[in-house]
């Protein structure tokens, strides 16, 4: 059975990939709100399609707790977690601070927010909570072992929230983004002769989120790796 989604929450909104989900569930005829720690920059997009925006931060309790309670009238019953930060360099001279942030914004925001809408989805016996991960949910790279530590403890939680909850009727995804998505500010990189398409479309990905919560329950992913047709394992 495919079920039918009324109320998209995407948070940690901004361009990209972001905007391409709010405008595919607009366009699919969701209700949209986006959260974000600043929503300004968020109003042309929500002028464009009709959606609503919030401010919130992910890695606050208090925060979470007061988005949720802000949309009670219609639960989301699609929420997608986009959030997360990085601290680069040589690993003996991270910054244990940098570090921690990133760990708080990129698995325990998730905790946060996931628990919250499955709160709500578990109840009613229907929802979607998808996350988005990286190459480092599965690669750990030089001189970025906290964003690994980070996407790696994501992919930890969606997988083990899938084997609870699926059963109680809430499909948990978690997208392996293996490689880079596309925007102005990082233009397509042609590998070679005839090689376009070297970088994710923002909205190809988008699209694949929306293919994934029409997947009938008796086939139920838990996990989708998008990575561009050129790229070498």
């Amino acid at each position: 059975m495919v079920p039918k989604y009324q109320h998209a929450l995407i948070v940690g909104a901004g361009p990209g990939l972001s905007a391409s989900l709010a405008r595919i569930c607009r366009a699919q005829g969701l209700r949209v709100t986006m959260a974000a720690r600043t929503v300004e920059d968020l109003k042309s997009l929500c002028d464009e399609i009709g959606a609503s925006a919030i401010p919130c931060d992910a890695a606050n309790a208090e925060d979470v707790v007061s988005l949720f309670g802000a949309l009670e009238e219609l639960p989301p019953d699609v929420v997608v977690y986009n959030p997360s930060a990085r601290e680069r360099g040589p690993f003996v001279g991270l910054d244990a601070k940098g570090v921690k942030e990133g760990l708080i914004i990129t698995a325990y925001g998730a905790f946060l927010v996931a628990q919250e809408a499955a709160k709500r989805m578990v109840s009613h016996g229907h929802g979607a909570i998808l996350f988005t991960g990286a190459s480092a949910s599965v690669k750990g790279y030089p001189q970025s072992a906290p964003f690994a530590m980070g996407k790696f403890a994501l992919r930890g939680l969606a997988q083990s929230m899938a084997r609870e909850l699926h059963p109680k009727g809430v499909h948990i995804g978690h997208f392996v983004i293996d490689g880079g998505i596309r925007s102005q500010q990082r233009p397509e990189r042609v590998n070679g002769p005839g090689n376009p398409d070297s970088m994710l479309d923002p909205a190809a990905i988008a699209q694949a989120y929306w293919n994934f919560l029409q997947q009938d329950r008796s086939i139920w992913s838990w996990e989708i790796e998008l990575r561009p047709w050129v790229e070498k394992f």
